[in-house]
Parts: structure tokens; sequence; C-alpha cells
């Protein structure tokens, strides 16, 4: 009986090493010239005075539960020009924003119950691009990092405050301003209205004199050719 002998045929496509790519030294132009775009952050007139890495949370009162916002960085910026501060946290892989707020003088911020790594706070936020009043939880990976995020939060809050009353008792002193500015032009444009009433008086009074005048001069006059006339017929009767 015949056997199958194995099929040991050589495929040369199979067995021929591959070519190794040569370097022809030719340069293809790309098909699309990008050009460099500078992204606002919308940060650029800010400085932040606090960078901690963290994870927000939000209440959701509907579920009655917490919900994770992201886990980013916590940011507090402080505007170079108004010296207003805004909490802002973005999500460390999509940059999504968590939270933007300001950090107002009514505001506090506490330990929250149980976990020393972590701390509540209320807020009217605008990360969704409408005001919501939120109650924020945010946990940090240390104990330490939590407590400067309290002291800082707190000192700006403080800080704000006095801010605030400096502005207020800058409003009163301009208003008080105001309205000394205006009582003057009041009492200037009194005394320019008396002084023009007490020149129309003048003018008046000194028409009616010279109207007194010309009409006194003109009795006079009239009673010096009624004088002479009578004279002369005095005189014709004695001649007669």
């Amino acid at each position: 009986m015949a056997s199958k002998e194995p099929d040991h045929e050589h495929r040369e496509d199979e067995d021929a090493p591959a070519a190794d790519d040569e370097d022809t030294g030719a340069q293809v132009a790309p098909i699309i010239k990008l050009e460099e775009v500078a992204v606002s952050t919308g940060e650029e007139n800010e400085n932040a005075i606090l960078d901690l890495k963290s994870k927000l949370y939000r209440f959701d009162k509907e579920g009655n539960q917490w919900k994770e916002r992201g886990a980013g960085t916590v940011k507090l910026l402080k505007h170079k020009e108004t010296g207003k501060v805004r909490l802002v946290m973005r999500q460390s892989k999509t940059l999504k924003i968590c939270a933007n707020h300001l950090v107002l003088p009514t505001m506090t911020v506490q330990e929250h119950a149980g976990n020393d790594k972590s701390c509540l706070w209320h807020a009217s936020d605008f990360s969704d691009g409408e005001l919501k009043d939120e109650l924020f939880c945010i946990r940090f990976a240390s104990v330490e990092n939590c407590k400067t995020f309290m002291e800082k939060f707190q000192e700006v809050a403080e800080s704000q405050k006095s801010k605030e009353e400096n502005e207020d008792a800058s409003a009163v002193a301009e208003s008080l301003e105001k309205l000394s500015v205006e009582e003057k032009k009041a009492e200037d444009k009194a005394g320019e209205e008396k002084a023009v009433e007490e020149k129309k008086a003048e003018d008046k009074a000194g028409e009616e004199k010279a109207v007194a005048t010309k009409e006194d001069k003109e009795t006079e006059v009239d009673n010096t050719v009624k004088a002479d006339s009578e004279k002369k017929d005095g005189e014709a009767a004695s001649s007669t």
C-alpha cells in the first residue's frame, strides 16, 4: 500500500525574510497644516491661591443621596482687579467644570461628620450654566489637605466680608458726596435765580423811575408853556 507523504512543498513567500524598510530620503509635505490655537480658560485674569487634588460630590435632594461630580483639582482663584475669589473645579480627564461659584462672606465650611478628610458647604453654583443652590461635599487624600482647604476657604470668606464692608462704606461716602454736590448745585441755581430776579426788579424799578422822570419833565414843560401862554394873554389884555 502506497503511503501518502506529508506535504513539504517549499514556499518562497513564507520562508523568505521580510525586506527592511529603506530610507529613500523623500520628504512628504502634510496635506493639512494645523496652526496653533490659543485656548482661553477664563482664568487669565485670576491668580490661584489654592490648588489641591480632590473628589467632589453634590447632594441630590430628590434622590436623598450624594452623587459624585468628578475627581480633579479644586482651585480658589482671586481676580487681579476686583479682588473677588471664586471656587472652580474641573474633572482631571475631560476638564469639565464640576463647581464654579464665588466665595461670599456669608459662606461657611464645616467638617463632614465621621470623615476628617471631607468637608461641606452651601453655594449658588453656576457650573451648569445657571445658578443652582447646591450642597457640596469634597474629599481629599489627606487630613492636612482638608484642613488647608477649610482654613483658606474661611480666610477668603472673612476677607470678602471686610471688602464688602469697605465697599458699602465707599458707597455711602460716594452717596453723601453726590448729595453734597447736588445740594451745592441747587444752592448755586437758587443763587442764580435770585440774582436774575433782583436784576429784573432793578431793571423794572429803573424803567419805572425813568418813565416817572419823563412824565415829570413833560408836566413841567406843559406847566411852563401854560404859564407863558397865560402871561401873554395877560399882557394882551392890559394893552387893550
